[in-house]
């Protein structure tokens, strides 16, 4: 699989053949699910010092046990690998906690990004985004590290950023938990937009007591969305 001589032990070496196929599985899942298609990337942590990044080519076309690069937390990234996944490094940097990243361009969340907003805590999903999604109000790439600084400060403690005409980045404390936060976020968007064509941008909101009630864990809620999207991927047989 190419992980080097780091990953030589058998057990260390299961959980990278594991992580690199949960990544292909999670590329797939959001290309089948809309949220991306040409652009767009995913990453696992692999430990504080190195995640797995998706192959860079569109998401849905990642091919079964295709090696998934190592890219170091902090440092240049290696050759091939997409200018963008900057913001994965960012941070994996700042949150200890972060397991999973996904960077998408779902439909809905284009639209609204375009439009210069971001929607508004008004149902369950939204949530999880408590106690606002940020905003990174600049529409050029991120292909350099100070813009890649830029978009993670403006994320805060957020689960998510939208960039201004340029989509989204959501964090999870698993990659599983970041695809259902993407499709969350694009959820909130569509919310959002049906709002501001009934001519209804006063719409009731969740306020931060209530959402950080409602943003529950449990009920496997997160697996339940990673097992709809995810299904019938033909490496699902092959994770532990």
């Amino acid at each position: 699989m190419g992980f080097g001589p780091k990953y030589r032990g058998l057990q260390e070496l299961m959980l990278m053949v594991d992580l690199a196929c949960t990544t292909r599985i999670a590329a797939r899942a959001l290309g089948r699910a809309g949220l991306v298609h040409a652009y767009g990337h995913c990453s696992a942590r692999v430990d504080q010092e190195s995640f797995l990044v998706c192959p860079s080519v569109p998401m849905e076309h990642v091919e079964v046990g295709a090696t998934c690069p190592v890219v170091p937390v902090t440092g240049p990234l290696p050759d091939g690998v997409l200018g963008e996944v900057r913001l994965h490094q960012q941070i994996y940097a700042r949150r200890p906690n972060a397991g999973g990243v996904v960077r998408f361009m779902g439909p809905n969340l284009m639209a609204l990004a375009a439009l210069g907003r971001v929607p508004k805590i008004r149902h369950g999903f939204g949530t999880y985004f408590t106690s606002a999604v940020g905003y990174w109000d600049d529409i050029q790439l991120v292909r350099d590290d100070e813009r890649a600084v830029g978009v993670i400060d403006a994320m805060g403690d957020s689960a998510g950023v939208i960039m201004r005409g340029n989509g989204a980045v959501v964090a999870g404390t698993t990659l599983p938990e970041a695809v259902g936060l993407a499709w969350y976020l694009e959820d909130m968007c569509r919310v959002e937009l049906a709002a501001l064509a009934a001519n209804l941008p006063d719409a009731p909101i969740i306020h931060t007591a209530q959402a950080e009630m409602r943003a529950t864990r449990q009920g496997r809620i997160f697996e339940r969305m990673w097992d709809y999207l995810s299904y019938g991927d033909p490496e699902l047989p092959n994770l532990n």
